[in-house]
């Protein structure tokens, strides 16, 4: 079983990565370094928030079966 805190540092080291990626793909479609950065700013609390609910719920699911 997998602990919350387990949960988080996958969620975090994930989101980094998929951070840059869409700063690139925003930087790309714009050119705008702050606007980007802005953007993925914002990709990265958001997803970190729905991954871990995500990955707490399959939890919760797992241990109900």
């Amino acid at each position: 079983m997998e602990t919350r805190t387990v949960s988080l540092l996958k969620a975090i080291s994930y989101r980094i990565l998929g951070s840059i990626t869409t700063f690139l793909a925003c930087f790309f479609f714009t050119g705008k370094p702050f606007v980007s950065l802005g953007v993925s700013v914002f990709d990265f609390f958001a997803k970190i928030t729905l991954f871990y609910i995500h990955e707490r719920a399959w939890e919760h699911f797992k241990k109900n079966i």
